[in-house]
């Protein structure tokens, strides 16, 4: 199997047996970044940083491209990929609290940004 499991919105908990299973099949510290326990682990030195933004950056790869459309849109102002899959799971085990969330987050980022103020 070349591609990882699509994920349409539906049985989150098969899609995420699957996943970790093809994640696992590829490379067993690509599943640690996701799970985060790489990054409790390895010690923090310009190569263990290198390797643990490279192996971020496959697993992120790997789990935008098991998504459609819509469930791409609900990670992607996510940043990491451990937070890509927290999102995605608090979204599909508590849908209503995942969007309050997000109508929070960017509450916040609006009252965040510089306002311009044009004066004649």
């Amino acid at each position: 199997m070349n591609k990882p499991p699509l994920f349409c919105g539906k049985n989150y908990p098969i899609w995420c047996i699957r996943m970790k299973f093809f994640i696992e099949s590829l490379d067993k510290e690509i599943w640690n970044v996701i799970s985060n326990h790489a990054y409790m682990h390895m010690p923090e030195n310009n190569f263990a940083s290198s390797k643990k933004d490279h192996l971020d950056c496959i697993a992120k790869n790997i789990i935008v491209s098991a998504l459609d459309s819509d469930e791409l849109l609900k990670i992607s102002e996510c940043i990491l990929t451990k937070e890509m899959w927290d999102t995605l799971e608090k979204y599909h085990k508590n849908p209503r609290s995942a969007l309050v969330d997000k109508e929070e987050s960017s509450v916040i980022h609006l009252l965040q940004k510089p306002r311009w103020r044009f004066v004649s």
